[in-house]
């Protein structure tokens, strides 16, 4: 059977699952080395009779089962296929993606950036014959992938993308437009598209203008706003070796998502505005079901093989065992109580 897991990067977690281990067991071992030091064996099972050593060991079992199935979950492994039919639309497509740091937030898990990253992987999957290419933009713009057919060479320019894919820190969403709209091959209009995915954060580079261009040119210009709209996240970073968050003035930046700005720059653009938040995305939808039917280009049909999400399969049972473990008592039955008193006296 095939497996892939789309956020290995994940894996670093399997690390927490280990040092909750270490601390599960000497816990275990130190409360029985104690009992040993300040009450003679004959006494131990009377006065530790109000909780089971066999349940305790249980237990133990039972909370790393539900770490190491949360840590798979993690990982969202697909196996199996299902195959959807969808149409080959002939359409070019630029990925405008912020990479800026405040994409570091992580009111969406793992973050920002990493949920961007795998929504446009999805596209990628149902993309059929449309060309594909990925502009980066933080302080200034970089193109990263040309238009393309290689979707390989795309993933793997994505898996790259941080804030150190552009040379000057900020957002300019902006410039980030014009360079997609500079970078397509061709002078025909029509069946070109633009999808920006950023917080919203703008520094002064007039994104709805450049919008207004493309449009013009006949680029459709669509939004994805991601990350949360009301109280934001901090911004992590690493100072003198030791995770912390981005300060100014002695105070803590929260970076918050800014949906005004997107919306206006989707309006603009004569696209669509998609509020993804910190909810998932299937952009991979909204690209086949709105994106490429409104870019008014198609073939033939084609049915792509598309691997099945399995996440539940580790997060159902996790959440059970949590539940179980809730209503798990340490205490013996009071059979086990009266054959210890009974083997004491």
């Amino acid at each position: 059977m095939d497996i892939q897991f789309n956020n290995p990067s994940n894996t670093l977690y399997f690390w927490a699952v280990g040092v909750l281990a270490v601390i599960l067991v000497m816990g275990y071992l130190r409360r029985s080395k104690v009992l040993r030091a300040f009450i003679t064996p004959r006494l131990i099972p009377r006065l530790a009779s109000s909780s089971s050593n066999g349940r305790r060991r249980f237990r133990i079992a039972l909370l790393l089962a539900v770490a190491l199935a949360v840590c798979l979950s993690m990982l969202d492994p697909r196996w199996g296929t299902r195959y959807k039919e969808v149409e080959q639309q002939g359409i070019d497509t630029f990925f405008v993606l912020d990479v800026s740091r405040s994409m570091l937030a992580e009111d969406v898990k793992p973050n920002r950036l990493q949920r961007a990253t795998t929504a446009i992987e999805d596209v990628l999957d149902v993309m059929g014959s449309d060309r594909a290419g990925l502009v980066t933009v933080a302080g200034d713009a970089a193109l990263t992938v040309p238009l393309t057919l290689d979707y390989g060479s795309l993933r793997l320019s994505l898996d790259d993308v941080s804030p150190r894919s552009v040379k000057r820190g900020g957002t300019k969403i902006g410039d980030g437009i014009r360079l997609a709209q500079k970078s397509f091959t061709d002078d025909v209009q029509d069946h070109k598209t633009i999808i920006v995915l950023s917080d919203g954060e703008d520094m002064g580079s007039f994104p709805v203008e450049a919008a207004t261009d493309a449009a013009a040119a006949g680029i459709t210009v669509y939004t994805v706003g991601i990350g949360d709209a009301t109280i934001g996240a901090r911004i992590p970073t690493i100072l003198y070796g030791q995770p912390t968050y981005i300060t100014h003035e002695g105070k803590d930046v929260w970076s918050i998502m800014n949906p005004d700005e997107l919306a206006n720059v989707a309006n603009a653009g004569s696209g669509l505005f998609v509020p993804a938040g910190t909810s998932s995305l299937d952009l991979a939808s909204i690209y086949a079901q709105r994106i490429a039917s409104d870019a008014g280009k198609s073939f033939d049909s084609v049915k792509l093989e598309q691997y099945i999400p399995r996440f539940q399969w580790f997060a159902i049972p996790a959440l059970l065992l949590l539940v179980g473990d809730s209503w798990l008592s340490l205490r013996p039955s009071s059979r086990f109580k009266k054959r210890t008193h009974k083997a004491v006296t």
